[in-house]
């Protein structure tokens, strides 16, 4: 099967929710096939429908004064933060359509997590950085050992609704981890955040870029879900009814 992959660049955080909406109806009508959204968002934070508001450190006075956004959304878990440097990765998938692979059936929700998590794993291996699932706790961290704890270095929040998946993921490759202390992440205060910056090696980290980044979990996320990456220039490519500007669908969803 094909994965179509789209990278818009940087884009605000309700021009995303719009772009997801009008993909989600196209693969629901069958009018495109799995697809894959890269893009980074301005600083923003993400409340999940599992969220707990005083997970939120600073005032809505603060996140103004910041320029920082926050919306409340449909995905699974608590808040969470986006911003310059993550790559957000927003996979569009029919989980049905596994049913006529190798795989012989239906994803289950749980199982299509854990595929995400392994694709985010092999794309960190692939910059030196040795990464794990944690027992209980949805995302991909770095391993612990001796005194030193896990970090997470990505979060994942999916919603799931007529088979079709949304939301997805977000990858911390340069960001500002400063930006986190706004909030709890995920809710998880316990443990610590990092970035693909730093933990990789002074030689690999001299040549880190987000598109070295975009190419390597475009090709892991090929590889887990056994498609064939297709790249697409735009959305209106993919799509016709897709070129509209993103800035005519800002406010919406």
């Amino acid at each position: 099967m094909i994965l179509n992959l789209v990278y818009l660049g940087r884009v605000g955080y309700a021009e995303g929710l719009e772009v997801q909406r009008r993909l989600v109806e196209a693969r629901v009508a069958g009018l495109i096939g799995n697809t894959l959204v890269l893009l980074e968002h301005p600083p923003v934070l993400t409340l999940g429908r599992n969220s707990d508001r005083k997970n939120v450190l600073a005032t809505d006075e603060f996140l103004a004064v910041r320029g920082v956004e926050l919306h409340e959304v449909n995905r699974g878990g608590d808040v969470t933060y986006h911003g310059p440097g993550q790559l957000v990765g927003y996979p569009i998938v029919d989980l049905r359509s596994f049913a006529g692979t190798g795989l012989g059936r239906r994803l289950g929700a749980v199982e299509y997590v854990r595929w995400v998590e392994e694709a985010l794993i092999r794309a960190c291996a692939d910059f030196g950085v040795k990464t794990e699932r944690v027992a209980g706790r949805t995302g991909v961290w770095t391993l612990a050992g001796g005194s030193i704890e896990e970090r997470k270095i990505a979060a994942i929040g999916v919603h799931i609704s007529r088979g079709i998946t949304s939301h997805g993921f977000a990858l911390n490759v340069t960001t500002d981890l400063r930006d986190f202390e706004l909030i709890v992440p995920c809710g998880i205060s316990d443990r610590k955040v990092t970035s693909l910056e730093l933990e990789v090696s002074e030689e690999v980290g001299e040549g880190l870029t987000m598109e070295k980044v975009m190419h390597s979990v475009a090709r892991q996320f090929g590889r887990v879900l056994e498609h064939q990456i297709l790249w697409v220039e735009s959305l209106g490519d993919l799509l016709p009814e897709l070129a509209v500007p993103l800035a005519d669908a800002k406010g919406k969803g």
